[in-house]
């Protein structure tokens, strides 16, 4: 190549070569190419969290023997009433880097289908400790993808992250779909 620059020892034998600015300046703008390139191909997700206080219950753990045990990993227990803080991490993806979606309105937005629970008072009552009757966390994952879908579409990658006082949970990842 013209403007290379070589190293050769007294064997006549190279032991370096250095390339001209240009080749230097050519590598660069292809550096800066490729990194452009993988920014537009990365797939972005936006996450937020959110807790709230609610009441389930399995009614198959009074009686089916893999859960009635009655020995050390008996659960039982779990087909009363129980409470647990549900702790929720959604993640959603988003097509372009400037907050497509704004993900304080979003986590808003999520809470407020929970905190909107009507209840025998006037009006709604954001307090409302959630009902959820025999729901897992994956049906309750389940039920709130459904209405993220409704509200942004089928395109987007969606993942759903509930779990039961930040201990035992579920994490399912929904597929966007074109």
């Amino acid at each position: 190549m013209s403007g290379e620059r070589l190293d050769i020892n007294d064997d006549g034998n190279v032991t370096g070569v250095h390339p001209s600015p240009n080749v230097m300046e050519m590598l660069n703008t292809q550096r800066k190419t490729a990194l452009q390139e993988s920014l537009g191909n990365s797939k972005r997700m936006i996450w937020v969290t959110f807790q709230k206080e609610g009441i389930h219950k399995y009614p198959a753990a009074l009686d089916d023997p893999k859960l009635a045990t009655g020995g050390w990993d008996d659960v039982s227990f779990l087909g009363y009433p129980h409470r647990h803080i549900f702790h929720f991490r959604v993640s959603i993806e988003v097509f372009h880097d400037d907050r497509e979606i704004e993900f304080i309105q979003f986590k808003r937005w999520l809470q407020r289908l929970y905190d909107m629970a009507p209840d025998s008072s006037e009006g709604h009552d954001n307090t409302k400790v959630l009902e959820l009757d025999y729901k897992s966390c994956e049906m309750i994952a389940d039920e709130l993808y459904l209405r993220i879908r409704e509200r942004y579409g089928n395109r987007r990658d969606v993942t759903i992250e509930v779990s039961e006082d930040n201990e035992n949970g579920c994490h399912v990842q929904y597929p966007g779909g074109d």
